[in-house]
């Protein structure tokens, strides 16, 4: 099992990219122009084939449970931090309701992709990183549906066509061609070229997020940003946080959905929420005083919770060694 220390190495490059994505922005290297075509192509090209390249051949996902439970845990662990995090807005001193629906948006929804793929990536095995992709199925439909309810104070209708976009279409897609055993009867030079392709995603998307996040910081009132940030980070690297690791001690699980509910518990808030709060007439300044506080504090968090996480799931291992085999 990993120490802290080494899990901390492990996450430090991620955010060094992160970092990376700031400074080329800052030096205009990477412009708000090309933002958007460079978007497009993570989201149209490069993640779909990360997709692929994880999915055909998983022999985990072969075993019908983890399509089903994988999904339908993504979706409650995400409907939970919302929830809570809109119940609990008006204590960081948010008084209009878009602000706290705004807060609630960027503290229930954990940074479910380029934060914790890259870290699965490293501590686990393939088969786990394609059972990831089918667990954000569920956080995706959470985001789009209980996510668009709370920030528009409406129904959730508005959100369904938006859950069929590229990457989910290719999870769909990966899983049938999977159940065909697919990997088996594909051209080779076709699988060759999304494995290539594959590995570009997350450093782009990290770029990105970077870039994101170096906009935003002249448009921060920082007088505010205590009370947000604060409160953010008690629920999103705190509570939440403990109430994922007792859904992983009270409900039995396959081990590869017990590996990821550990790392999307250390996980802070999404950076995608700022998008959401602007295209919906949110508050996109407290949503990202909230990203940005959770961001910078879960560098500590993060090995504490996988480290407890993963030494909660050896203990059950070694009490249970048949359900564990």
């Amino acid at each position: 099992m990993p120490s802290s220390l080494s899990l901390l190495l492990v996450i430090l490059p991620i955010f060094a990219v992160i970092g990376a994505g700031l400074m080329v922005r800052h030096l205009k290297i990477l412009t708000e122009e090309a933002d958007r075509s460079l978007f497009k192509l993570s989201v149209n090209l490069l993640t779909p084939c990360l997709v692929f390249d994880s999915i055909l051949g998983n022999q985990a996902l072969k075993d019908p449970t983890n399509p089903v439970v994988a999904p339908l845990l993504g979706f409650i662990s995400v409907a939970l931090g919302l929830f809570l995090s809109l119940a609990l807005a008006s204590w960081a001193g948010l008084k209009r309701k878009s602000e706290q629906r705004s807060f609630a948006l960027a503290v229930g929804i954990y940074n479910w992709g380029y934060l914790a793929l890259p870290i699965i990536q490293t501590l686990f095995d393939k088969e786990t990183v394609g059972v990831l992709f089918v667990f954000n199925l569920g956080v995706e439909t959470a985001m789009w549906t209980l996510g668009i309810m709370i920030l528009t104070g409406g129904g959730w209708a508005q959100g369904w066509r938006r859950i069929l976009n590229p990457p989910v279409l290719s999870i769909l897609l990966a899983l049938i061609l999977n159940s065909f055993g697919a990997r088996d009867w594909l051209p080779s030079p076709l699988l060759a070229t999304i494995h290539l392709l594959a590995p570009c995603a997350i450093p782009l998307g990290l770029l990105l997020v970077g870039a994101s996040f170096y906009d935003q910081l002249g448009e921060v009132s920082w007088s505010r940003s205590w009370r947000v940030g604060l409160l953010a980070c008690a629920l999103r690297l705190a509570l939440l946080p403990a109430l994922f690791l007792l859904m992983l001690a009270w409900i039995p699980l396959p081990s590869e959905i017990q590996k990821i509910l550990v790392v999307q518990a250390a996980m802070p808030s999404a950076v995608f929420p700022i998008v959401l709060t602007r295209h919906y007439g949110g508050d996109a300044g407290t949503a990202f005083r909230a990203i940005l506080a959770t961001a910078l504090v879960s560098l500590l968090t993060i090995p504490f919770w996988i480290s407890l996480g993963l030494k909660m799931i050896e203990n059950s291992a070694s009490q249970h060694p048949r359900a564990a085999a």
